[in-house]
């Protein structure tokens, strides 16, 4: 009876085995997006201990402080379920050689697993699964060695344009703020031009975005250094200035550009939100209705008209064509910003944590909304 449930034991180990290893192979090896519920565990886990760890919070940076932490977590509870599961898929295949004495086989599997060597094997069989167990401890512990470059290295190449998007559109990003700053740090230059290739710059940097964060899930939450910094509210600061350009001065925006951006952007968070199990609206209706009011469109056009943008047309006409593009994006963007708890910028959506929304912060030294248009020596720095 005893070796009957050591072979049982036996095919459990086997199916483990081969289970943990699908785990760790899809997620630090293949590269695409991989449904890992190993690795949807481990997220799972994480977020109930900060769940409870952030109730007492009750303001952002406190909170963007706690959260920070949340994703190097994830990934440290992660190799620790890998690491206990193969550690118990070796015991279990172990049972049938040591004639179904539990504690020798765990003894023998930690030490060959963890590489202690303090029990050697002393038949065929168990001397085979330990060297198999420990090869494999040293093989997952090597591929998330490799795995932490790779994954940092997509990070700081995202942050490095969100970091120069906030002397752009202030921080938290903001897209009537982009074009303002715009306005007014290139007064005496082609400021159409340089929108065009800020908007080719993006386009790209999405397409970069949506193919590291669809396949490294742990990117959307790693959080940027700076506490209003964040690499959805500035996409969609991006894309809100696109917008409003193509809506209010339709003559002088660099349409191509503007245009390619938005259909990036949109199949960006599409992608990432499809991957985070996030529901899409694949067909949008173009004459429904935004979450943004026309009460809050019709303040920033007065707020650009008040510094002498090049408005075209009215906010009453540019509203159904301001209106059209968001619907593409606004209720993905806002889903997404509630998941990751993006910084509350304007025209981002709620939050778990409730706070009024945050204007982008402008130099202390100029208040940008009393500069004159014609002025070129506005400071468009970013927030000191």
């Amino acid at each position: 009876m005893a070796g009957v449930f050591g072979w049982l034991g036996f095919s459990a180990g086997v199916f483990i085995l081969i289970w943990t290893w699908t785990s760790v192979i899809g997620t630090l090896i293949v590269p695409r997006q991989h449904k890992d519920r190993l690795s949807a565990a481990a997220a799972l886990m994480t977020k109930g201990i900060f769940v409870v760890a952030r109730r007492p919070i009750r303001t952002y940076r406190r909170l963007d402080r706690l959260l920070a932490w949340q994703a190097p977590m994830s990934l440290f509870i992660r190799l620790g379920i890998w690491m206990m599961l193969f550690y118990l898929s070796f015991a279990l295949m172990l049972f049938p050689f040591v004639q179904g004495e539990p504690g020798r086989a765990f003894s023998e599997a930690g030490s060959a697993l963890f590489t202690l060597g303090y029990a050697p094997p002393d038949e065929l069989g168990n001397t085979l699964l330990v060297y198999s167990a420990a090869f494999t401890g040293l093989v997952v512990i090597a591929l998330q060695i490799g795995y932490l470059p790779t994954l940092y290295a997509a990070f700081n190449r995202r942050e490095s344009e969100v970091t120069l998007l906030v002397s752009r559109a202030g921080s938290p990003a903001w897209g009537p703020e982009l074009l303002m700053r715009t306005r007014f740090g290139l007064s005496t230059v082609d400021s159409t031009a340089e929108l065009g290739t800020l908007y080719g710059t993006w386009e790209r940097w999405a397409a970069e975005v949506a193919e590291s964060h669809s396949t490294y899930l742990t990117l959307c939450m790693l959080r940027s250094p700076l506490p209003e910094s964040n690499w959805l509210t500035a996409l969609l600061s991006v894309m809100d200035g696109a917008a409003l350009q193509l809506s209010l001065s339709p003559g002088t925006a660099p349409t191509l550009r503007a245009r390619l951006l938005l259909r990036m952007g949109f199949s960006c968070l599409n992608q990432i939100a499809d991957a985070l199990s996030i529901p899409v609206l694949e067909d949008v209706d173009p004459d429904g209705e935004t979450e943004l009011t026309f009460a809050e469109f019709n303040a920033a056009v007065e707020m650009l008209r008040s510094v002498g943008y090049p408005v075209e047309h009215s906010a009453e006409q540019a509203w159904p064509h301001f209106r059209g593009w968001r619907l593409n994006y606004e209720d993905v963007a806002y889903r997404l910003a509630y998941v990751i708890d993006a910084p509350p910028a304007l025209w981002s959506g709620p939050r778990r944590l409730v706070t009024a929304p945050m204007p982008p912060k402008r130099p202390a030294n100029r208040v940008a909304s009393e500069a004159r248009p014609e002025d070129p020596q506005l400071d468009i720095r970013g927030p000191e």
